[in-house]
């Protein structure tokens, strides 16, 4: 079993994570994360902390000689907003009398944090349910997403709207018609999407949002949209139908949700599949090149909890920002009376880098069942497992059913 778990504040020293159940021997560098955490900050509309933060992570443990060990893995990521917030943040009591934040944001987590760890000061609430955290969860999930590619796989996303615009182009007609080149992977795809200032595959698409989010700004508002992510180099035979928890799509469905601001997912044609007819929504199965695929991709790689071997489709929806700049009405907690919300330095857009995110999250969602069904303490044993199931799966088959 896999497991990671995060640990800081938005504005604290630093952010850290922990990575266990990875075999050994597999190479890992802190400039393979860095890349990913580089690109998580990337995106036009991002706010002014994207200035002041140059994520960087560090190894602590787990990686000797650029080869993992099999034990756990921690990670470092410092606060470089740290020097400015010392006596706000400070781990012991200090005499300085600090301003308390009574004015809850609409669509944060302010109230209800407040509420349920009954604090007396919203910025309690802040600090941990700040997206900042998920700059931890990618370096974790980088462990994941590099592992892998060691076997084929990759993981890759582009952003379908933002602000409700839309492509001329219907890129997701290609992966659900399975009209794709035979050297499709998830990395080409992100070699496209990260070219645009807002990792879109259009750039007539492209100009148009970056007007919409010119607006906003001039507005003081801010924008949501909807990103795709694919994980192409699927094997057949990830997650089950044996028990609810141990369905892949319903992992990879609380992994994205799990982020931030994300208040829809769907794999594959998710809802549309929902207004049409069955012989309109499910996949023919085939034979092509001794084994079996389907002659389209619908259903995201997945039927039944368990993958198809075909790539991984998985769509979300992310809402717009909370903290407004023109803010909306609130309640002033210290006077109980009604007021504008509260400002706090925040992204006018961050859908390019959700989608980042959700495609660390869906790495470590695919490494978690993939280990399940491989096993192994090192790399080697791993891979000799996968490839015994791998060149013997079509045959058995063949041979359980003959006669």
């Amino acid at each position: 079993m896999i497991r990671f778990l995060t640990a800081g504040e938005s504005h604290g020293k630093a952010l850290t994570t922990i990575v266990d159940g990875f075999p050994s021997n597999f190479k890992l560098n802190s400039e393979y994360i860095n890349h990913q955490l580089k690109r998580r900050q990337f995106g036009y509309g991002r706010g002014l902390r994207m200035k002041i933060e140059n994520d960087k992570v560090e190894i602590l443990s787990g990686v000797r000689f650029g080869k993992t060990l099999g034990t756990p893995i921690s990670l470092l990521i410092k606060n470089n907003d740290w020097e400015n917030w010392q006596n706000k943040m400070s781990v012991t009591e200090i005499d300085e009398q600090i301003e308390k934040i009574t004015i809850p944001r609409p669509g944060h987590a302010d109230l209800v944090g407040i509420s349920k760890y009954n604090f007396n000061d919203i910025r309690n609430s802040i600090e941990r349910s700040s997206a900042r955290e998920t700059a931890a969860r990618v370096a974790a999930c980088s462990v994941a997403r590099k592992f892998l590619e060691e076997f084929g796989i990759h993981i890759g996303s582009y952003v379908e709207s933002i602000g409700g615009i839309y492509s001329k182009e219907d890129f997701s007609e290609k992966l659900f018609n399975n009209y794709l080149p035979q050297s499709f992977n998830g990395k080409k795809l992100n070699s496209q999407s990260d070219k645009s200032l807002v990792r879109v595959l259009d750039s007539d698409q492209e100009r148009k949002i970056i007007n919409k989010i010119k607006l906003a700004k001039k507005k003081g508002d801010t924008l949501g949209g909807t990103f795709v992510v694919v994980a192409t180099g699927i094997p057949v035979g990830l997650g089950s139908f044996i028990q609810f928890d141990r369905r892949i799509d319903a992992e990879i469905a609380h992994s994205i949700m799990s982020i931030n601001a994300v208040k829809g997912v769907e794999i594959g044609a998710g809802f549309y599949s929902a207004e049409n007819f069955g012989s309109q929504s499910h996949d023919e199965i085939i034979i092509s090149k001794n084994k079996f695929s389907r002659k389209t991709n619908r259903a995201g790689g997945i039927e039944g909890g368990i993958t198809t071997g075909l790539p991984i489709i998985v769509r979300a929806a992310m809402k717009p920002i909370a903290t407004l700049m023109s803010p909306i009405e609130s309640v002033d907690l210290s006077k109980m009376k009604k007021v504008l919300s509260r400002r706090e330095r925040s992204d006018f857009v961050a859908v390019p880098a959700c989608a980042v995110i959700a495609e660390s999250m869906l790495a470590w969602s695919i490494a978690k069942f993939f280990l399940e069904k491989f096993g192994g303490d090192s790399l080697e044993e791993t891979k000799e497992n996968y490839h015994n199931y791998n060149s013997e799966l079509f045959k058995r088959i063949r041979e359980n059913f003959k006669g």
